[in-house]
């Protein structure tokens, strides 16, 4: 079974745009996402609908945040994308007859609520701006390494 892959990808999409002062066009989202400008434009006008990122067209147009990364949380983005299921794992029928099946259906059906719950719960916990620092430091250890490796090659 494929999965769903487009919240991460959004959410790589939306840091790379913060680190950007410019509009940000489809077809370069599109490069980065490996895929479609149609794909993100029909991703992004979700996104564009909440108030999370705006566009702007004609030349020097494109992509850009609407609000401050410390004021979207990661279920924020998971539901503009329409909410996708959390799990590749299901019931094997829906409305079993089987009594045997009603109660696996009921264990299971109540693990996957609680389960989905508490995901949606650490979602909420993270915003972008959390995501945005920890890119900002791995960047800074790793210039950091860079340094020590030129000093030492030396």
């Amino acid at each position: 079974m494929k999965r769903d892959s487009r919240l991460s990808g959004i959410l790589h999409v939306l840091l790379h745009m913060a680190e950007r002062k410019e509009p940000v066009t489809s077809e370069a989202l599109a490069r980065a996402m490996d895929t479609n400008p149609v794909v993100i434009r029909r991703i992004m006008s979700g996104l564009r609908d909440r108030g999370y990122v705006r566009s702007e067209k004609g030349h020097g147009g494109g992509w850009t945040l609407a609000r401050d990364l410390a004021t979207i949380s990661l279920r924020d983005i998971y539901q503009a994308l329409g909410q996708p299921s959390l799990f590749a794992v299901g019931n094997r029928t829906e409305a079993p007859g089987c009594l045997v099946e009603q109660a696996v259906n009921a264990a299971l059906d109540r693990a996957f609520d609680e389960a989905e719950a508490l995901l949606l719960s650490r979602l909420a916990d993270v915003t972008l701006a959390m995501l945005s620092t920890d890119f900002q430091k791995r960047l800074g250890d790793r210039r950091n390494r860079h340094r020590l490796e030129i000093a030492h090659a030396s």
